[in-house]
């Protein structure tokens, strides 16, 4: 049971939403949107996060589409884990959100939500980073379109009282040659010790990653190293290590040694797997 009262909002437009947001701001009290709410709740039990209200996004039409539109595969900030998976239309992104939570849980949680996730591991925004995905945000200046990478530093970077609207991905992007990979601590549904999305544009390998370092990430420097086919594979796989743009996690889930260790593998295992396509 959540230990607090809150006022409960589902708008049925983004500009609905929108004025509905800085209506409950004008009255001092605090305010959250949300598009699947597991992680509200969840977080609220523990009394790790409040609000006077939250808003319900589920109700806006525009963020639930799950469509090709003309030359851009359309995802609503709504639409639901299992429900990418189930469509095959973008199937790297597809394995990717396949292997958070289980099976129930993802019927209720959105790829909004796991974009800006409160956990470090944000698995569904690794194959969106490889495919120059742009974003639609909407807020009290209107609705925007940008890059995604622009508005992603460690986390969706967006002012307060914007909100993720669709995710656009050009449609050459969807069925490219791909491989996704996540290795937990001991069961096929967890955190991940590691988490790669790879894919192969132009016979140039693209990597994301997630678990190795707190926070989610695509680093070009770590691509040209995997893609320099001077260097046996184990000689790119260090120096990829060597190249991490923090340091490597340590908790509960694995300590930095074994997770540096897993990643190795991991990396190697990616390399395998779509050689033929980049050499």
């Amino acid at each position: 049971m959540i230990p607090f009262d809150f006022e409960y909002y589902r708008p049925e437009t983004i500009q609905e939403a929108v004025q509905t947001f800085e209506d409950i701001q004008k009255q001092g009290k605090s305010v959250l949107y949300y598009s699947g709410g597991t992680e509200f709740i969840t977080f609220s039990r523990r009394n790790h996060l409040t609000a006077d209200a939250v808003i319900d996004l589920k109700g806006i039409p525009e963020c639930n589409v799950l469509e090709v539109q003309e030359e851009q595969l359309v995802i609503g900030s709504g639409v639901t884990l299992n429900h990418i998976t189930e469509s095959n239309l973008f199937p790297l992104l597809g394995e990717a959100v396949k292997k958070v939570a289980d099976h129930t849980s993802r019927n209720k949680i959105t790829i909004g939500g796991n974009l800006n996730s409160r956990l470090i591991y944000r698995e569904g925004i690794l194959p969106l980073l490889l495919s120059n995905a742009m974003v639609k945000l909407a807020g009290s200046e209107g609705e925007t379109l940008i890059p995604l990478e622009e508005v992603f530093q460690q986390n969706l970077q967006i002012s307060q009282g914007q909100f993720l609207v669709q995710i656009l991905i050009n449609k050459s992007y969807l069925h490219l040659l791909h491989f996704s990979l996540k290795k937990t601590k001991s069961t096929k549904v967890g955190y991940p010790v590691v988490s790669i999305a790879a894919l192969v544009k132009d016979k140039k390998l693209r990597t994301a990653f997630s678990g190795i370092c707190s926070y989610p990430f695509r680093s070009m420097e770590i691509e040209n190293i995997l893609n320099d086919s001077s260097l046996p594979v184990d000689g790119r796989v260090q120096r990829a290590v060597e190249r991490l743009p923090s340091t490597i996690v340590h908790d509960i889930q694995a300590s930095a040694e074994y997770r540096e260790f897993v990643f190795k593998n991991a990396l190697s295992e990616t390399i395998e797997a779509l050689k033929e396509a980049i050499t």
